[in-house]
């Protein structure tokens, strides 16, 4: 019996416009009724989600989450309570600052826990954030030193050329000794958290928080930054327009994209 739908946003909840279904608002319905908890699990930031928890029934709720910043932060939802926290070093930041301003071809999104501030974003880029309805401060300073009081959740680097992202990945192992979890994400992010932290881990992490066993958690994914989850759970779940890495590893790849319902393929496949 699984008691527990861990789920990725963009690209695999959310459609192509950044929303929800009403089909599929029904379905997470239908879902919590039979005692199945809802969490999605994105690379944003907690309270970005607010209104999409206010869609489900989850927004100030106790006993009801929300994983964020690629696992970096798990989430209680009632007061946004934080249970579970993992800081880049200050000077890995800035380094991954230092590099990435040398290179004006590529955007920089640097995440504290309550905001996102952004550096060199294009027009296209712009229209994409506006699209998740998600609020950004910009920030166009030589260095990090405005952080040294707000620690650093997570910083990653924007283009759509994916070559760009993994030359700067390169760039990046061979500046930066210390280690670190780098995933590709909505083919336009290269993000860097610290070592060890991963949306899989976070999925272990609450499930061992809530008494629930790996094999009782399905997780729904697409792309590079949800491997780890999909590995981890019971019931690894790829939407059809996954990345190939993704359905590889799942134990189902449904006929769904994130246009087409996939949490109601999902109950029906699984549940009906």
């Amino acid at each position: 019996m699984y008691k527990l739908l861990i789920s990725d946003l963009d690209e695999s909840l959310l459609d192509d416009t950044g929303n929800i279904s009403a089909t599929d608002l029904a379905s997470i319905t239908q879902l919590q009724q039979r005692g199945v908890k809802f969490v999605p699990n994105t690379g944003r930031r907690f309270t970005s989600v607010q209104p999409l928890l206010t869609q489900i029934g989850t927004v100030n709720q106790p006993n009801e989450y929300v994983i964020s910043y690629n696992g970096g932060v798990i989430v209680e939802n009632h007061q946004n309570k934080v249970l579970a926290s993992h800081y880049l070093a200050h000077e890995i930041a800035e380094q991954i600052y230092q590099l990435a301003r040398q290179r004006p071809d590529l955007g920089v999104h640097i995440y504290t826990l309550n905001e996102v501030y952004t550096y060199n974003i294009n027009e296209d880029e712009l229209a994409y954030i506006h699209s998740r309805k998600v609020r950004t401060i910009n920030f166009d300073e030589p260095n990090l030193d405005f952080f040294n009081q707000r620690p650093i959740v997570k910083i990653l680097v924007a283009n759509l050329e994916h070559q760009k992202l993994i030359t700067f990945q390169q760039k990046v192992l061979a500046t930066i000794s210390t280690p670190l979890a780098m995933t590709f994400s909505s083919n336009r992010y290269l993000e860097f958290n610290p070592a060890g932290i991963d949306k899989g881990r976070a999925v272990l992490e609450l499930g061992q928080k809530l008494e629930v066993l790996p094999s009782e958690i399905i997780t729904l994914g697409d792309n590079n930054n949800d491997l780890a989850m999909i590995e981890a759970a019971g019931m690894g779940i790829a939407v059809n327009n996954s990345i190939p890495a993704i359905k590889k590893v799942a134990q189902l790849t449904l006929t769904a994209t994130n246009n087409d319902n996939p949490i109601t393929e999902i109950y029906h496949r699984l549940f009906d």
